[in-house]
């Protein structure tokens, strides 16, 4: 978690889980979800985390949507360098998405997400989308 910014990026905190700002914005609002227990495996993750799990994805869902219509999401569990259970959540835009002065273009649509043509937002824009990203949220 603490690669991904925890807890300075935090948008969400809960039980088994928690929904962080992504730092490589490789899309606009792109997100990292983060199981809290120590598993290195998706099968090892704690029945309790699969049952939340329902809850956090609506979550996702619901406060992406709402910060900015995407057009589709993609879930990626990579886990090739950071073994602990997480996913990169990508909303998907046919089109350029703008916000805070930058301008992000997902770079491999429609196809594969391109994650290394990230967008390199200041501080001060990532503390904007954090914010926005958090009022828009919903609450538990």
């Amino acid at each position: 978690m603490k690669k991904f910014g925890h807890p300075a990026s935090l948008i969400r905190d809960y039980d088994n889980w928690c929904v962080l700002l992504r730092p490589a914005q490789a899309t606009l609002g792109a997100v990292v979800l983060v199981c809290k227990d120590e598993a290195q495996a998706f099968g090892d993750i704690p029945a309790a985390g699969f049952v939340e799990l329902a809850t956090v994805i609506a979550d996702i869902e619901t406060g992406l949507k709402a910060f900015r219509s995407f057009d589709r999401i993609n879930y990626l569990m990579l886990m090739m360098v950071d073994k602990q259970v997480h996913f990169h959540v990508l909303p998907r835009y046919g089109a350029p998405q703008s916000f805070a002065g930058v301008t992000i273009e997902d770079a491999g649509w429609p196809a594969v997400p391109d994650l290394s043509k990230a967008a390199a937002l200041s501080e001060t824009q990532m503390a904007e989308l954090l914010e926005e990203l958090k009022s828009v949220w919903p609450r538990g």
